[in-house]
């Protein structure tokens, strides 16, 4: 279950991490109310359940109240990588001396816990461990013993963190335990020039399995493209990559995404259509994975049984036809594979589409796929 920043940020201020003040708002004339309580200049963010929103234009900064109500009117209804903002968090701006980053995770492939901190926060993380990896301090922590003082104050000096970033980091692990949250992060996590620390950002991804033991009252919701795809019937997930992934059965699905990710690629999605996937169905799912803007190529990856692959294939040429332009928008790679895979392969040569491109293996076609992403 992931948080939106100011949900972050309400159980950040419950458990003392400081944050700057501000209210999240729905319309431009709200923002405007905050921004003059709060007094000028502020900061309008949009509340949307991902990374980048800077760079995407979802976070403008506002001088006054006028100014603000500009920005929220801007912000609100902006597609953030998929993601429509519905509101908008108003705080007052502060002016870090430094910025940091600071993360506790469940590492599961070490079934524990990690702590990451930086002194150079305020890019992504995954730019800063490419270009700089010794400035990521990365630390395993016990599950036993946790993260007490004296271990955030190690911590903190291994990164080059100020002593004041000690007690705020061990609270940062308060808030991992007690919430039972997969993720705990701040990016980021500033010193002011009076020696404060601050939280400006926040992301935490809650672990839903323990709701029962909580009085949380958050909506776990989906971004738009997850809603459309749950209207429409089809499991549908969202991530950070440029294939789009469609198959029929969770199983094949899931192999597609390791060899995706195996061709030096990222998955953009998960979607599966299920066992019956007639045209409807591959134009709905074409139509959803086509509305990711960071989708670059599409991987249709099926194995014919119940529903035989001349039909998968009447339903792909049928589905790109109804797609009109939008068909034709980005490369499709097409593996078939089981039940009249022969003839459905037949039926994709035949129909001489533009968009489609075919692969007789997973392998070649996550190649294929990864490959045209890169614009290769």
């Amino acid at each position: 279950m992931d948080l939106y920043e100011y949900q972050a940020k309400e159980l950040f201020r419950s458990h003392g991490i400081p944050v700057p003040a501000g209210k999240v708002v729905a319309t431009p004339g709200e923002a405007r109310a905050v921004a003059a309580e709060l007094g000028a200049p502020v900061v309008v963010k949009a509340q949307v359940r991902t990374g980048g929103r800077g760079k995407a234009g979802g976070i403008g900064t506002a001088r006054d109240p006028v100014a603000a109500e500009a920005e929220a009117g801007r912000i609100l209804g902006m597609d953030v990588k998929g993601h429509i903002a519905r509101s908008v968090l108003v705080e007052a701006a502060t002016v870090p001396a430094a910025e940091y980053y600071a993360a506790f995770l469940v590492d599961r492939a070490e079934a524990g816990f990690l702590a990451m901190v930086s002194a150079r926060g305020g890019m992504e993380i995954e730019e800063l461990a490419v270009a700089d990896p010794g400035a990521l301090v990365k630390l395993p922590i016990d599950p036993v013993t946790g993260v007490d003082a004296d271990t955030a104050r190690s911590l903190a000096a291994r990164a080059g963190l100020p002593g004041q970033a000690a007690e705020v980091l061990e609270r940062l692990w308060r808030v991992l335990v007690a919430e039972d949250a997969l993720l705990v992060e701040v990016n980021p996590l500033v010193q002011t020039a009076d020696q404060r620390v601050v939280a400006l950002d926040g992301k935490v991804t809650l672990d839903g399995n323990s709701a029962f033991r909580h009085s949380w009252d958050y909506d776990e919701g989906t971004d738009d493209l997850e809603s459309r795809a749950r209207a429409k019937g089809l499991n549908y997930v969202k991530l950070d990559g440029r294939v789009g992934v469609i198959g029929n059965g969770a199983g094949l699905v899931m192999s597609t995404l390791d060899v995706v990710a195996g061709a030096g690629a990222a998955p953009a999605n998960f979607l599966d259509i299920g066992g019956g996937a007639s045209a409807g169905i591959m134009a709905d799912g074409l139509e959803i994975v086509l509305a990711d803007p960071d989708v670059r190529s599409v991987l249709v990856n099926v194995f014919g049984g119940i529903t035989a692959c001349d039909a998968v294939a009447d339903g792909i040429v049928t589905a790109l036809g109804l797609l009109g332009d939008r068909g034709l928008s980005r490369p499709v790679v097409v593996r078939l594979d089981g039940n009249n895979a022969e003839v459905g392969r037949r039926i994709l040569s035949d129909a001489r589409h533009p968009a489609i491109r075919q692969a007789a293996t997973m392998d070649g076609a996550a190649e294929t796929a990864a490959r045209l992403a890169a614009g290769a």
